[in-house]
């Protein structure tokens, strides 16, 4: 089959969906591979890597009008309008946004969100949210690192001894474990906080410290169990007295990484702005949620703390807030080499070695990352 790699128009967006590495793989399958011209230039790949990789190299029209479309982001508009009735589309694209699935929907295309994809040991090799949550939790310490005017590690100087910084990361998700990992690396103290208590060994496997807080009813023991992998979300109740524990912590940081995502529904607000009076003069922190909280002054969406600015690095109260919504895109070239496998992977399950390709809704993966069909969202 003809698969053709567009170029990302998306502002900021510098991944691409297939690396040369995968693009040699689709070829030696037997598949037409053609990548728009520049497509991986944002993410240190040439032209001429992916034409040695036995790609060909095209323009934008061209490859939207392939049978199978491999994207990183929903296409726009303009994009759509390219788009060939029943042509297959792969790529994050966003399972909960109902405008963007009925764009496609309306394009007659057959849409595959791959964030959709059940968090199972099968599907672990496809988990897009996974590998690039991975990424965005080294970036967000590596940023946070740049921002503080201070060491990380201790340091004993004959000048003296700088003390190593305090950490604190809020939801120990796949960001969070990697946030503490690096920042270990790194030589800080560190702090953690999640509603799951499953998380705790994971926690202090890393050499961070838990911050537990007690289940003190039925209700709030099931919430903290979770579902597929997140967090769902916890009674008031436990949540006030998350709320006093991690505000202590907070005051003493000198960074706090948030990471903290619910599916489908805005972010909580773990980090207050009465938190962010009560931290030191230089502080940090990076709100790896932001432009996905709830609406706050006057329409704005914060993040997990509502001072957040998507896109936006700010200054409030003296703290630094870091607003950053696309980080794996700060880390281009491993971003899109983990996607492009991400994408790999779930392509077999529709591209068999028989040829053609097959649409088979008994498979779990399949059924649940179909979004759109036959000019139908098929999202429920």
């Amino acid at each position: 089959m003809k698969i053709g790699i567009p170029a990302e128009t998306l502002a900021g967006e510098t991944r691409v969906a297939v690396t040369p590495e995968t693009a040699k793989k689709l070829v030696a399958q037997g598949h037409v591979v053609i990548v728009q011209s520049g497509a991986g230039v944002s993410a240190s790949v040439t032209d001429a890597a992916y034409e040695a990789a036995g790609a060909r190299i095209v323009d934008a029209a061209e490859a939207f009008g392939a049978e199978i479309v491999l994207k990183v982001r929903a296409p726009s508009d303009a994009e759509a309008a390219l788009l060939k009735p029943g042509a297959v589309v792969v790529g994050m694209l966003n399972p909960f946004d109902a405008a963007g699935l009925q764009r496609l929907a309306a394009a007659g295309a057959v849409g595959f969100a791959l964030e959709a994809a059940p968090r199972t040991t099968r599907a672990q090799s496809m988990d897009v949210l996974s590998s690039q949550a991975n990424i965005a939790g080294y970036k967000a310490v590596m940023i946070a690192a740049d921002q503080y005017q201070r060491f990380f590690p201790m340091l004993m100087t004959a000048a003296g001894t700088v003390k190593a910084a305090r950490v604190v990361i809020l939801g120990v998700g796949v960001a969070g474990l990697q946030a503490i990992a690096t920042a270990k690396r790194l030589g800080a103290v560190i702090e953690a906080s999640d509603v799951r208590p499953s998380v705790k060994e994971q926690i202090e496997s890393l050499g961070g410290k838990f911050i537990e807080v007690s289940y003190d009813t039925p209700e709030e023991k099931e919430a903290a169990v979770g579902v597929g992998g997140y967090a769902k979300p916890m009674p008031a109740s436990w949540l006030a007295r998350q709320q006093v524990e991690v505000a202590k912590r907070v005051a003493l940081a000198d960074i706090v990484i948030s990471t903290a995502l619910i599916p489908g529904r805005a972010a909580p607000t773990l980090i207050t702005e009465e938190m962010v009076k009560s931290m030191k003069p230089g502080s940090v922190i990076v709100d790896i949620a932001a432009g996905k909280g709830a609406d706050v002054n006057g329409g704005l969406t914060g993040g997990n703390c509502p001072l957040s600015e998507a896109d936006k690095t700010v200054v409030k109260h003296g703290v630094t807030i870091v607003g950053e919504t696309n980080l794996p895109a700060r880390v281009a070239a491993d971003a899109s080499a983990l996607y492009a496998r991400n994408v790999l992977d779930f392509l077999k399950l529709v591209l068999p070695k028989e040829g053609g390709l097959k649409i088979d809704l008994e498979d779990d993966i399949v059924a649940a990352c179909l979004v759109t069909r036959d000019g139908q969202v098929t999202r429920k």
